[in-house]
């Protein structure tokens, strides 16, 4: 058994998180994620309510959480208010903070009750957040796949362990999937570790099968980090967060256009191929990790996996493996 502050905090078996990813985390995969012993999230992402509600109410009586894109909340919230405080009386596991200032959210889950996980990209994000009093801090570095910046994983970990880990847990993020991740993060000093593109690959994701069987035959040189997606989904994502996605068709046609897929023309074919999982008009939100998958398997297998891998990777005297302040 693999212990550290996140499992002790939030009693579980693994230290794993299944990230919020947009539309792709539905109840299914983080219900999945929290019965085989991690913290399973549902991506609230873009903070459409209706399907928010509906999966949450997938996921049933497990613990799990929500995570939100911070800077879209707060536009949701300022036209109309509710839907936060509305996944704050379904009492989650937790809330999942990403891209923006915590502060407000926040400070109404706390008020609520309710733990905070805050995702960062910088130093100062992360010393703002502990400020803001999120509970868990996770340190995302740019290899992993949908939104982030620019700092590596392996050197953006351990300085947040420096800087905040006496005063929140810290979980590192980023190209990681499988147990010598684990096993690394630990060794950086992380509580645990959030992954992303590996449950984005597991059978309960809500990804379209084209997409998953391009994961399959790319490795990590074939990712992008890119602008398209929210020129063609019609988002204005504040600097300094770009996305990393499969390359494609789609990505290399459109690579360097002026204006890039701006048209509603290009927009409802990028639509189509993003439902679909065509290659040819869309891609698939993936990051460097992707070269680690080999298979599309239940969350469960997956997470168990990870662990065992770990363990043979780092198993001290006693057999038991710690991480962060954990004893």
């Amino acid at each position: 058994m693999i212990r550290t502050r996140l499992t002790e905090r939030f009693g579980l078996e693994a230290p794993i998180v299944s990230a919020p990813m947009a539309m792709a985390a539905g109840g299914a995969l983080a219900a999945a994620v929290t019965r085989a012993g991690g913290l399973g999230f549902i991506g609230g992402g873009y903070c459409d309510a209706d399907w928010i509600h509906a999966q949450m109410a997938e996921a049933g009586n497990e613990a799990v959480g929500c995570g939100f894109i911070t800077w879209k909340l707060a536009e949701a919230e300022a036209e109309a208010p509710g839907l936060f405080d509305a996944v704050l009386a379904r009492r989650p596991a937790a809330v999942f903070l990403s891209f923006g200032d915590c502060t407000e959210f926040a400070a109404r889950a706390q008020q609520a009750g309710v733990p905070v996980f805050a995702q960062v990209q910088t130093l100062a994000d992360a010393r703002a957040a502990v400020a803001a009093g999120a509970d868990v801090v996770i340190a995302q570095g740019s290899e992993a796949g949908g939104h982030g910046a620019v700092r590596g994983t392996i050197s953006l970990v351990p300085e947040v362990v420096d800087a905040v880990g006496d005063q929140a847990i810290v979980l590192a993020a980023g190209g990681i999937a499988d147990g010598r991740g684990l096993a690394a993060a630990l060794m950086l000093g992380a509580d645990g570790v959030l992954m992303g593109t590996r449950f984005w690959a597991s059978a309960e994701a809500l990804v379209p099968e084209g997409f998953h069987q391009a994961a399959l035959v790319a490795d990590g040189d074939g990712t992008v980090r890119t602008s398209l997606p929210d020129v063609a989904r019609g988002l204005t994502w504040p600097a300094p967060y770009d996305i990393r996605t499969l390359k494609s068709d789609w990505t290399r046609k459109w690579q360097g256009v002026p204006g890039g897929p701006s048209t509603p023309e290009a927009r409802a074919a990028y639509a189509a191929g993003a439902a679909s999982g065509d290659g040819a008009t869309a891609a698939g939100v993936a990051g460097e990790a992707v070269g680690l998958i080999r298979g599309i398997e239940p969350a469960a297998e997956i997470l168990h996996d990870v662990v065992a891998q770990a363990e043979g990777v780092l198993v001290s005297p006693r057999g038991v493996i710690s991480g962060g302040d954990a004893g």
